[in-house]
């Protein structure tokens, strides 16, 4: 059973969906908005499991499926 995410943690998570929802809303990635999601996921400095699956769910899927074009 995995441990539940402290408020802290899930504050940093909702942060995190903010700048991948603003990065892909015109349905391209350009470099500087990916930086802009690396820095938020190294935040507090570490990168948790939970940040890597909310990128793969919001930006890695959605490249995949034509949905987003990464143009970096």
């Amino acid at each position: 059973m995995e441990p539940e995410l402290t408020a802290e943690e899930q504050q940093e998570l909702a942060n995190l969906r903010k700048v991948i929802e603003k990065a892909v809303a015109d349905g391209v990635l350009t470099e500087a908005e990916r930086f802009q999601i690396t820095a938020a996921m190294q935040a507090d400095g570490q990168i948790t499991y939970e940040e890597l699956e909310l990128v793969r769910q919001l930006v890695c899927n959605k490249v995949a499926l034509g949905d987003l074009q990464a143009d970096c």
